[in-house]
């Protein structure tokens, strides 16, 4: 055991005194102090990219949503057997598919709001192996094999790219050279022996199963206690956060199943997730019902106040093309001036929340004073959390997501004005 040992040397008895002290719990003591210090260096880090990929999103979603909305609004001009009209399809096909990467990327890093849907695991976990084939080496084979009959489940499905993403990585790093990487999917009846006899915290009941397994180096026994710890990681510094099993069986707990692991050195890992069968078959078929045509306006009155030159002439353009009077404004300050000097009635403010010398909140507000029945609608291209601390997702607040299709414009101002949640 470390030892601090202290001397001293006595001239007139020729003697030496020396004092040895046990310091292990000093030595642990500064241990746990530098591991702490490294978390919260980590944790920083992942905050500052989390601000960054917030700020990049904001920008990008207001691109996009400039590019869908026009060509939407393009695609209802044209004939559907023309080449005008494939094209503009083929660009608005495209500008979905860079709008859900970026929904993907802000789920990776928790920064996108909850959107459970009613879903086949199969087609999600198909969605996601190109992205995971790109994680793995090219030494490690990725197997596939669905139950053609699997069960539907509810969740959001950016979380099933988070927990296959954050379970690949961990593959991969398991496996050294060549190896396998497989990914199942089974319904699972759990009845009430199988749930005690397992240590199951989730009821009994009827469950979809994913299973992804690796032919990697496999946990000892000791850890598996500890691998869905915030933080605990086996990897060397800089080569791992910790928090990547702590999130896949956060994010199963809140969807009401399990994560349960199977491993041994050398025997590689097996991690089954179970996720609760889906039943209100009426609630799945009205989610999976194509969305109606745009719904028209009866004439009312829009201010939109957007400080991006493009979105603003999008919004207003597409609020026109709905039947709706618009009028703009660019600043906080131009829109109280519109608002004191309209002679008619103004019947919905559609802002933008992040805005320049006040905030759309705070805005509202000044525009509720002058008028105290508008009705108010905001819309953002920042992340949901990034908004959230501004209050601005509180209980009976109508928001709208950037970018947003017709029919997405057109249901949030209907509800916005009929006060409906």
């Amino acid at each position: 055991f470390p030892v601090e040992i202290s001397a001293q040397y006595l001239a007139g008895m020729e003697t030496v005194f020396a004092f040895v002290q046990d310091i292990s719990e000093r030595k642990r003591q500064e241990a746990e102090h530098d591991r702490l210090q490294a978390q919260l260096a980590q944790a920083q880090k992942m905050e500052t990219v989390g601000r960054l990929a917030g700020g990049i999103a904001h920008d990008f979603n207001n691109l996009l949503a400039v590019m869908m909305l026009r060509t939407e609004m393009a695609l209802q001009l044209t004939d559907l057997d023309t080449l005008l009209h494939r094209n503009l399809t083929e660009i608005y096909t495209t500008a979905q598919r860079s709008a859900e990467l970026v929904r993907k990327l802000l789920g990776f890093a928790r920064k996108q709001m909850v959107s459970p849907k009613v879903l086949n695991l199969n087609a999600a976990v198909e969605s996601a192996l190109p992205m995971l084939k790109n994680l793995l080496s090219e030494e490690i084979k990725l197997v596939w094999r669905p139950d053609g009959q699997l069960w539907p489940v509810k969740i959001d499905p950016t979380q099933i790219d988070q927990i296959l993403v954050n379970l690949c990585v961990n593959a991969r790093d398991a496996i050294q050279g060549v190896g396998v990487f497989m990914i199942e999917t089974e319904n699972i009846a759990l009845a009430d022996s199988i749930v005690a006899a397992n240590g199951f915290t989730m009821p009994p009941g009827d469950y979809a199963m994913l299973t992804v397994s690796d032919t990697g180096s496999g946990i000892d026994k000791d850890l598996l206690a500890h691998i869905f710890e915030p933080f605990f990681t086996t990897k060397e510094i800089g080569k791992g956060t910790g928090l990547g099993l702590s999130v896949v069986d956060g994010i199963v707990q809140q969807n009401g199943g399990q994560v349960q692991v199977y491993s041994a050195p050398n025997m590689g890992t097996t991690f089954k997730v179970y996720l609760p069968r889906f039943v209100d078959l009426e609630d799945a078929a009205e989610e999976e019902r194509p969305l109606p045509p745009p719904l028209q306006c009866e004439g009312e009155t829009v201010l939109v106040v957007e400080d991006e030159a493009a979105v603003l002439q999008m919004t207003a353009d597409a609020l026109r093309y709905l039947g709706y009077q618009v009028i703009t404004a660019v600043t906080p300050d131009e829109a109280i001036y519109q608002m004191e000097n309209f002679a008619g009635t103004i019947d919905l403010l559609m802002t933008d929340i992040i805005l320049p010398v006040m905030n759309g909140r705070e805005l509202a507000e000044r525009i509720m004073a002058i008028q105290p029945a508008i009705k108010i609608l905001y819309v953002s291209g920042y992340p949901a959390d990034f908004i959230a601390h501004r209050g601005m997702l509180e209980g009976g607040v109508h928001f709208l997501q950037k970018p947003f299709s017709l029919q997405k414009l057109a249901s949030s101002l209907k509800e916005a004005l009929a006060g409906t949640p």
